[in-house]
């Protein structure tokens, strides 16, 4: 007898396909700003301010988002977002007013907005599919979608890198813009269920969280993704480019390759925590695995100074960073699952993913402002302050209860 699987689940996997086909070209085009504009003689922090929007529009859209999604389901939130994506990769093949500075920040903008409505929408469907006296299999499948995600995203960057060195800029973003306008007309048919509207209709008013867990959570996750793109965002791949001489194909793969392998451990950390059968982790593991991280760019920083080969130095140690802070993240997206209020849940996750993109934002600015004035080593140095950061607005949680 054949079994059929659950509306709701359905309508999940649905928006977890979108999701995924939105991540391939949000990395992609991602990898193919950052190369192209250095290719054209753009500094570093120039680089950065390409993507100011785009992180500034994230942190709004994740609060008004958030609400939109309580308000009017998920589903729409999804297909707006697909659909602003489209918009922003056109004006990329289309650029009226030139590729100027103004023109893509403003399509980064787009690209920002419509990324977060995606991750948000994708995000909060889990806590409505999920029962809450399965906490395990929720940790499970929140390190399944979060793993995936960004294994797609390291495919994006490959993506970019290669569609940049085989179809440049333009016709890149013209193939990018005709794929997800595939996707979004099926979204269009088959996102049929309103996933997470809340019963009662939330106000605009309660965009901020009231929950003491989910701001201290929220803090905590600001300053470990602040402390990723601090060295990640620009310093990293211009530094590949510009110190070690690697070609855009070469910059491309290695970060693809990267985070392709980091989204593979963030999906394998139920099993890496050894929380995979009868108990999800709690806060102490997430302090725990912070205090991991915090060594690793201190390591890579004094291997530096005291003269390493800076090739295998980087490479390594981006390597061992990934696969410590890809478990951080994972255990940092279950919990704000956990912690979240079932009724509008979209509301808690997309307060936190507002804190999420103020970190990216942080991040990326002083990426491309420090490595610009002191270099690598003093971004590396940053990180290791902002994960200590993240360490200590962890501690109070341990008084709150999951789930």
């Amino acid at each position: 007898m054949s079994r059929t699987l659950p509306a709701d689940i359905k309508q999940y996997f649905v928006v977890t396909g979108n999701y995924w086909a939105f991540t391939l070209t949000d990395g992609a085009l991602r990898m193919l700003v950052v190369l192209y504009f250095h290719e054209l003689g753009y500094a570093p922090l120039q680089i950065a301010f390409l993507f100011l929007f785009y992180e500034i529009f994230g942190v709004v859209t994740n609060l008004i988002g958030g609400w939109l999604g309580a308000r009017l389901g998920l589903n729409r939130t999804m297909n707006i977002g697909l659909f602003m994506q489209i918009v922003a990769l056109s004006m990329l093949v289309f650029p009226i007013f030139g590729l100027t500075i103004p023109w893509v920040m403003a399509a980064q903008a787009l690209s920002g907005v419509a990324k977060d409505l995606n991750k948000m929408s994708a995000k909060s469907a889990i806590k409505i599919v999920v029962s809450s006296d399965a906490q395990h299999q929720l940790f499970k499948w929140v390190a399944i979608l979060t793993g995936s995600k960004n294994a797609l995203k390291g495919a994006g960057f490959f993506l970019g890198g290669a569609l940049l060195a085989g179809l440049g800029f333009t016709a890149a973003n013209a193939v990018m813009a005709i794929a997800l306008a595939l996707v979004w007309l099926a979204s269009l048919i088959l996102l049929k269920k309103e996933l997470g509207r809340a019963k009662n209709k939330p106000k605009f008013s309660e965009i901020f969280s009231k929950s003491q867990a989910i701001n201290y959570l929220s803090a905590a996750r600001l300053f470990l993704f602040g402390a990723r793109d601090v060295w990640f965002v620009v310093a990293l791949p211009v530094f590949m480019a510009e110190t070690l001489g690697w070609s855009h194909w070469g910059v491309g793969s290695y970060l693809a390759l990267w985070v392709i392998g980091y989204g593979a451990v963030q999906s394998a950390t139920p099993y890496l925590t050894g929380r995979k059968v009868n108990r999800p982790p709690g806060v102490s593991e997430a302090i725990v695995w912070a205090l991991f991280l915090i060594t690793v760019p201190i390591l890579i920083a004094g291997g530096m100074v005291t003269g390493w080969n800076p090739e295998w130095l980087i490479t390594l140690g981006l390597a061992v960073f990934g696969f410590v802070f890809a478990i951080n993240s994972s255990l940092h997206s279950y919990l704000i699952v956990a912690f979240a209020s079932e009724d509008g849940v979209s509301l808690d996750v997309g307060f936190y993913y507002m804190a999420n993109a103020m970190g990216r934002l942080i991040g990326t600015m002083l990426s491309g402002w420090v490595y610009q004035e002191y270099g690598l080593v003093l971004c590396l140095l940053v990180s290791a302050s902002f994960i200590s950061m993240s360490a200590l607005c962890l501690l109070p949680l341990r008084k709150y209860p999951l789930g």
